[in-house]
């Protein structure tokens, strides 16, 4: 289960959960299970629930004014120190609603940035939550900050005062400012780093959050990353070499899970740490077959890369956690929605030969046959296609030869910038442009 404590002498708040449930709401089993697994990684003891069905958020308070009512009684009879709302609020809504109950309201996006910040443990991850944090607290300052009276004159302050308030808002803007040009050069040197691995396949793991990415991480590599049974264990890119069978070597990265409703300030942070993910040949989506709402944890995941520009990569959906009780059944249902998925456990490993052989598929799909004409003495690019690829057949004519090579599809691009005429084999006799071939499609469609 879910950790109630994050750090040893840490007190758990107790905490009241709040759901607004509107039309176009997720039609899940139990609203507020996953709200209440976030509180918990957060340090939070969950002492009641509260939902209440509506066709529109009220626009003060969010929920209706017996609700509030409600809620009020409901904090006082639980003695709570905390409310946590499963929505995002307005800084107004926040503001009226704590002046009702007189303790502290968070949404959900505060409580992701807090388990965000206690989980971070690289400089990168630090730097992303923490202007993911900034940027959200910029138009709260009012509610976080009590001492609005003005500076004292004095030397050096002549003339009007300024009020606290504009001060503390000049910090932040300048922190961000700094933040975004730090983190700006992490991104341009992780993607540096990134395409120098050319010489090898890369495979990344993506997937809603304790889906077991890490778990099956440390089963392919002994990579020895941190696998817990809790939401966002991992925060940092992990990359490791992957002994493939029947294929060889690949890179193999581990990457941060997401989440529905996953908030937009974080997913733009961590742009450095998700690049692994762009920049790689396959993705692999891992999803919980053991949850009831796996299918929407499956769309959310795919919404999230949608919004990060890589939902076109080929991807390979995962089934996880089969060994888990009644899993099988629910895996049975699912293959027949997604029939190219692979069922394992990343725990025992059952499974895992039948999800190499359909990696090997899978990464063979990014390779495409196409034919490179140059000249004869233009040994320099022969050595690369022979090095990247493999070279089929040779055909010279004059002083210049035509090969026919299978390659990578990310290394076609190279190949033209070398000058050479490329263009795609056909079997079927015809011939296309090598820069129209197009990206490679989704094995799976996970929306």
């Amino acid at each position: 289960m879910y950790e109630t404590e994050r750090a040893k002498g840490v007190v758990s708040e107790k905490a009241i959960l709040v759901r607004v449930l509107t039309p176009d709401s997720s039609a899940e089993s139990d609203p507020l299970d996953e709200l209440a697994g976030l509180a918990a990684t957060a340090g939070a003891q969950v002492v009641g629930r509260l939902m209440q069905r509506r066709e529109a958020p009220d626009v003060g308070t969010y929920l209706g004014k017996g609700k509030v009512e409600e809620l009020k009684r409901l904090v006082d009879s639980e003695q709570a120190d905390v409310v946590i709302f499963d929505n995002d609020l307005s800084p107004g809504q926040t503001r009226n609603l704590e002046r009702v109950v007189e303790v502290k309201v968070l949404d959900r996006t505060e409580l992701i940035l807090d388990i965000f910040a206690d989980h971070a443990r690289t400089h990168e991850s630090r730097l992303a939550v923490e202007l993911a944090q900034l940027e959200y607290s910029l138009p709260r300052l009012k509610r976080m900050w009590t001492h609005l009276s003005r500076l004292k004159m004095g030397i050096g302050m002549r003339g009007p005062g300024e009020k606290q308030l504009e001060v503390d808002r000049r910090l932040v803007e300048k922190r961000i400012f700094d933040l975004r040009g730090q983190l700006h050069s992490i991104e341009k040197r992780k993607e540096r780093q990134v395409a120098s691995r050319e010489d090898y396949m890369t495979v990344s793991l993506v997937g809603y959050t304790n889906a077991g990415k890490s778990t099956l991480m440390n089963r392919l590599t002994d990579a020895g990353v941190l696998a817990e049974d809790k939401l966002f264990a991992t925060l940092d890119t992990r990359t490791r070499r992957w002994q493939l069978p029947n294929w060889g070597p690949v890179l193999l990265s581990d990457t941060v899970g997401f989440i529905r409703d996953l908030p937009h300030r974080l997913i733009a942070s961590f742009k450095a740490t998700l690049e692994e993910a762009r920049q790689a040949d396959l993705l692999l989506h891992v999803a919980d077959a053991a949850n009831p709402a796996v299918r929407e944890q499956v769309a959310a995941v795919y919404r999230v890369l949608q919004e990060i520009g890589i939902d076109e990569k080929h991807m390979l959906l995962v089934l996880n956690k089969m060994d888990a009780p009644g899993a099988r059944s629910r895996v049975d249902g699912l293959m027949h929605v997604y029939p190219n998925a692979v069922a394992i456990s990343a725990v025992t490993g059952e499974g895992l030969d039948r999800f190499a052989l359909a990696v090997s598929d899978a990464l063979s799909h990014t390779f495409c046959d196409i034919d490179v004409e140059t000249s004869v003495d233009n040994g320099r690019l022969m050595a690369y296609l022979a090095a990247h690829g493999e070279i089929l057949s040779r055909m010279f004519h004059d002083n210049r030869v035509i090969l026919h090579c299978r390659l990578p599809q990310k290394h076609v691009g190279r190949v033209e910038d070398s000058g050479a005429s490329v263009r795609l084999h056909r079997a079927s006799g015809g011939d296309e442009v090598a820069e129209a071939v197009p990206p490679p499609a989704a094995m799976e469609d996970v929306a």
